[in-house]
């Protein structure tokens, strides 16, 4: 009886909203390269085992199913056991990176002023800074590694995060409820924590799906550079560059981690979009 509604004399059941066969087909997806990052090193934990004599063997070899790359190693095995490197950091940064965006930009869609001027120069300054070419130099000067490149990747990502915070704020601090709480003589900081930021969650939660999806394409451009992971490591766009000197003997060494890269971001563009959406449309209900 929960699902019906009556109006007037007759009863009319809502109408529920099905899962998008697209988005749920995406969920899938990330839900078995989730399980791969987790349980992945664990059940190949010799992936990146050499055996010459095994070298650039084609798909559908005895044992190896998308066969082996110049050095013997299994390609389906590798690809497995690179899932947590190639996606625990994009997740990192597209945390860290909105949470500085909620920080700074509600601060600076609240407060406005001097405060404003400063947070907003500071993202002009980080906006002009192309991001693979600084974490190149950076890492390259620095001699940095994988946390390294997480660390200033979460940087790099922010100041667009901190826009798009500070422009739902912005939208949010003009409207009646907040008038009405500031007459209440509550603090700035309930004001903006308890009161405007619920209302962009719609806004944090998708782009921070869509940074996860930036970070997991950067993260990839740089290991196939040869920046953040080391050699020897077990990560998809690693496995690019070592693919690439067989691509004719075996393609499957460059296409399966190029497909994982390419359908693990489209994935999370879908679900983040959903997402987003249904947050949007809960909080126009609540209204």
């Amino acid at each position: 009886m929960s699902d019906i509604r009556v109006i007037g004399v007759l009863p009319v059941r809502r109408r529920r909203r099905r899962l998008p066969i697209g988005v749920g087909v995406a969920m899938g997806v990330l839900a078995l390269a989730m399980l791969a990052a987790v349980l992945g090193r664990l059940i190949f934990s010799d992936a990146m085992h050499q055996d010459i004599l095994a070298a650039t063997l084609p798909p559908g070899s005895d044992g190896h199913p998308l066969g082996t790359d110049e050095l013997g190693r299994d390609i389906l095995q590798m690809a497995v056991a690179g899932t947590a490197s190639a996606l625990v950091g994009p997740v990192i940064v597209a945390v860290g990176s909105m949470m500085l965006g909620v920080i700074l930009g509600t601060l600076a869609g609240y407060e406005r002023g001097w405060l404003d001027t400063l947070i907003s120069r500071w993202t002009d300054l980080l906006l002009a800074v192309p991001v693979l070419l600084a974490a190149i130099v950076v890492s390259g000067v620095m001699g940095g590694g994988y946390w390294v490149t997480v660390a200033l990747l979460i940087v790099l990502f922010s100041p667009s995060d901190i826009r798009i915070v500070r422009a739902g704020v912005l939208e949010q601090s003009a409207r009646p409820y907040i008038e009405a709480a500031q007459m209440l003589s509550l603090s700035r900081w309930r004001v903006m924590f308890r009161h405007i930021l619920p209302n962009v969650t719609s806004l944090v939660v998708t782009n921070m799906m869509l940074n996860v999806a930036f970070a997991l394409v950067a993260f990839s451009s740089l290991s196939f550079l040869g920046v953040g992971v080391a050699p020897g490591t077990a990560d998809w766009g690693r496995q690019l560059t070592d693919g690439r000197a067989i691509m004719f003997q075996n393609p499957a060494a460059v296409f399966v981690p190029a497909l994982l890269i390419v359908a693990v971001a489209v994935c999370v563009n879908l679900v983040g979009d959903w997402i987003g959406q249904r947050l949007s449309q809960v909080g126009e209900e609540a209204r």
